[in-house]
């Protein structure tokens, strides 16, 4: 570490749908890096933002801007652009990681295994008829199907369909936040979250998190709602299975190019197969996210930790 106090801005709100997850993620990355003798910005990204930036040239930025605004890589880009150190993925991995069509199709070409999908923007409803592109999926995707939107993240927007005439419904629901949405095979098993830290190392799974919401979905407020889900660190594996997952979480991290911190998230079939769901370049950091679940579990302290990711991307630069 150096000696002197790192000048780190933390980044939080913003205008997407989790602004309110952001904000509390960012508090509790502020407070744990002021814990840790940095001195700690704590700023809702505006106008002022950039010739703030340019201004002030800070150590380190650390986006904790959940959704668009922090993730989809726009906000990264412009921060290579101006010369600024930041925790976490570069623009490039972050476009990746967002699409999650995409970000299938890179894990599965790393050999991670992924449900079995079709991409429908909405339009596609318009130019070929619905009750068409419906039957085509009936023919190919048998239900429990996952309706999800292409781009997002704390399940907003996202379906599980038990019964065929469930599924225009959940279109719906996922085009409210896209035009696309991405349909897959619902796997059942158990749903773990793997982290991934790196402080310079290389890139390291933490223990698994197994998630077992109380009402049978991990919906946004089982997320966030603390009681709403039962979590077990380290998930309640075998050795080998949870070295698989750990396995497949790091394979997809690396193929999609992500760096500092990162979480897969992952379903176990009874096969004990990982499949792979998303991941996350900014996981989420709240009081009941898992990821700050998983460094615990490891005996890690997350003001430590917090700061060796941001020592690691100021030597980056």
């Amino acid at each position: 570490m150096t000696e002197t106090p790192l000048h780190i801005v933390v980044l939080a709100g913003g205008i997407s749908h989790e602004r309110d997850v952001s904000l509390r993620s960012g508090r509790r990355v502020a407070d744990a890096l002021s814990g840790h003798g940095a001195h700690v910005e704590l700023r809702d990204p505006d106008a002022t933002l950039l010739a703030y930036l340019r201004d002030t040239r800070p150590d380190v930025v650390w986006p904790a801007l959940h959704g668009a605004s922090g993730e989809d890589g726009a906000l990264r880009g412009l921060l290579e652009f101006l010369g600024v150190p930041f925790v976490g993925s570069r623009s490039g991995a972050a476009r990746l990681a967002w699409d999650k069509p995409t970000a299938k199709v890179v894990a599965e070409r790393a050999g991670v295994m992924t449900p079995r999908s079709i991409t429908l923007p909405r339009d596609a409803f318009r130019e070929l008829g619905a009750d068409a592109v419906f039957e085509a999926i009936a023919d190919e995707l048998p239900v429990p199907l996952v309706v999800k939107p292409a781009r997002g993240g704390s399940a907003q927007g996202v379906t599980i369909v038990e019964e065929r005439p469930d599924l225009p419904r959940a279109m719906v629901d996922a085009y409210t936040y896209g035009d696309v949405a991405l349909v897959e095979q619902c796997i059942r098993g158990t749903e773990v979250a793997v982290g991934i830290i790196d402080t310079g190392d290389g890139p390291v799974a933490l223990p698994a998190v197994e998630i077992e919401p109380l009402s049978g979905v991990y919906s946004f407020e089982a997320r966030y709602n603390a009681g709403e889900t039962r979590f077990y660190v380290p998930a309640r594996l075998d050795d080998e299975v949870a070295s698989r997952a750990a396995d497949a979480a790091l394979a997809a991290h690396r193929a999609l190019g992500m760096r500092h911190i990162s979480r897969v998230d992952l379903i176990i079939d009874g096969a004990g197969t990982p499949w792979f769901l998303e991941a996350n370049v900014l996981p989420g950091l709240t009081e009941t996210s898992l990821l700050p679940q998983a460094l615990e579990a490891a005996g890690h302290d997350l003001g430590w930790i917090y700061a060796a990711l941001a020592e690691d991307a100021r030597r980056e630069g």
